[in-house]
């Protein structure tokens, strides 16, 4: 009968597929209406680790008691004051909407839709580049190094997200790569499919490590099929055009 693949263990659920919501801290985002219209002033209070999330996150409490928690970016620190906010300065950790950082300024933790708390470069030592304004839209370079058109309300944090440099630290031996992937919701070690018997997945079998027969398969396949190069627009080698 063999085993069920990874794709069906994964749909039907388990403790190996589960969050750990339990070891999350806060939703980290700017307050939904602090700071859209009105400069208020905060200081961070605490720069926290959370499991799973390799950026750090801060602690930040404003004037009025209100605290949440946000993207820190590189060099700012506890007891820092901040400023969110239309006509807050530019400097490294301050908030502002998009309609009043300069052109050629790196920010991060940008939003998509004024108040929505920020959805663009928030991963560790990424950044999103202010690269033109046209009207009451901006013209942001992300960091795929693709171009987008946000709002000019939109607001984002100056400076460069924290914690780059993490993928650069090899991991050295199993064991901590193990307790990293360990906070994600999903199951590692992966094992390749054409490493495994015949009746343990479509790809296994065979004296040779190649799946031995086309991977494309339909949108609409069973959980147990469903697997290499799903609903694929394309197959074998693209013919170059003459002249090109």
């Amino acid at each position: 009968m063999g085993k069920r693949i990874l794709v069906q263990r994964r749909g039907r659920g388990g403790i190996q597929f589960r969050s750990r919501d339990h070891l999350k801290i806060a939703p980290v985002k700017y307050p939904p209406q602090i700071g859209l219209s009105d400069l208020v002033r905060g200081v961070i209070k605490e720069i926290l680790h959370e499991p799973g999330r390799h950026t750090p996150i801060s602690l930040v409490e404003l004037e009025d008691g209100t605290k949440f928690y946000y993207v820190p970016p590189e060099g700012v620190y506890e007891g820092q004051e901040i400023q969110i906010g239309p006509g807050a300065e530019i400097k490294t950790g301050n908030v502002l909407p998009l309609a009043d950082i300069p052109d050629g300024t790196l920010v991060s933790n940008v939003e998509i839709r004024p108040g929505d708390g920020g959805k663009l470069a928030r991963r560790s030592g990424t950044y999103a580049l202010v690269f033109s304004h046209e009207g009451d839209r901006v013209l942001l370079r992300l960091p795929s190094r693709k171009e987008k058109f946000v709002d000019a309300r939109c607001r984002a944090t100056i400076g460069i997200v924290a914690g780059g440099g993490r993928i650069e630290k090899p991991f050295m031996k199993a064991g901590l790569k193990y307790y990293h992937e360990r906070t994600h919701p999903k199951r590692w070690p992966v094992v390749r499919g054409v490493a495994m018997n015949p009746v343990s997945h479509p790809h296994g079998g065979g004296s040779h490590k190649r799946p031995g027969k086309p991977t494309t398969v339909a949108r609409t396949a069973p959980p147990g099929q469903k697997v290499g190069h799903i609903a694929a627009r394309k197959t074998g080698r693209a013919k170059r055009r003459a002249g090109l």
